[in-house]
């Protein structure tokens, strides 16, 4: 199971991590942590250092009720960061957390080699064909609304028969344009409660009928800081404990904040299957 990043072929049966860059101000755990260039420098260093083979950034925060950000703010917000990165790391493989197709093209223009799009293309009718276009990986995820309306749209008739049918037709799109190398991500605290991510979790295998890498993205999150009574600051401990239930069950790619800890729980999990 490859992914093809910048003419690199990415070997994803063997889990990789990718390491979080926030360069918005008002991220749920890093928001504003990251607002210098010797500090965004410094942390992609350490990420990569830690073992690190995507970076992920983002210029537009999804947390629950996120502001508005206009298109023009996120590409003057992230633009100067792709390409200050590209420059200092000229090898990195840089993922860009966009659902709008302009910001999509740019950044990859300037050297980024994949999309992180949190709305599958629903978000901006043209986010699909500007995909096919560039011929670049692409990351899907599970989302209902946006950022400001999903925790409002949490009916679901069947959880994960409703989002493996939403991932077929997103998928099924995609393939019609001739896009390759496709990502799933089931959206964890995306348009779900608490209880539906631990449902999601728990029945994590079952997207393995998809035949596409599974990212998993719950680093901090409520669904661990909630159930834990603590706070996004002390859970990392909850989130070194729920990538490696991930991991048992089939993802790909973990998405974390943590880099080293999620190296450390990809490494345990293999010895037990060896």
């Amino acid at each position: 199971m490859t992914i093809n990043c910048k003419g690199q072929l990415i070997d994803l049966s063997s889990p990789k991590v990718m390491g979080i860059l926030n360069i918005t101000p008002d991220s749920f755990y890093d928001g504003g942590k990251h607002k210098d260039e010797k500090s965004i420098l410094l942390h992609v260093e350490r990420m990569l250092n830690e073992g690190a083979t995507f970076i992920d950034v983002g210029a537009y925060s999804s947390r629950p009720n996120a502001d508005h950000v206009s298109e023009t703010d996120e590409l003057n917000r992230i633009l100067p960061i792709v390409n200050l990165i590209l420059k200092a790391f000229p090898n990195i493989l840089l993922s860009i957390d966009t659902f709008r197709s302009e910001v999509a093209k740019q950044c990859i223009e300037a050297g980024a080699a994949l999309i992180n799009d949190i709305s599958a293309g629903t978000l901006d009718d043209n986010m699909l064909q500007t995909i096919a276009n560039l011929h670049i990986p692409y990351i899907m995820m599970h989302m209902r609304g946006t950022p400001k309306t999903m925790q409002q749209q949490t009916d679901y008739d069947n959880l994960v028969k409703d989002i493996l049918f939403y991932f077929s037709e997103r998928i099924a799109a995609a393939k019609a344009l001739g896009m390759v190398d496709i990502i799933v991500d089931p959206g964890f605290g995306f348009a779900k409660t608490l209880e539906q991510n631990y449902e999601l979790l728990n029945k994590l295998e079952l997207f393995k009928i998809i035949e596409k890498p599974l990212l998993v993205g719950i680093s901090r999150k409520s669904m661990i800081y909630k159930t834990l009574k603590t706070s996004a600051k002390d859970a990392l401990n909850g989130t070194t404990v729920l990538n490696t239930v991930a991991l048992q069950k089939g993802a790909s790619i973990l998405r974390v904040h943590d880099v080293k800890e999620a190296i450390e729980c990809i490494t345990l999990v293999k010895s037990l299957s060896r």
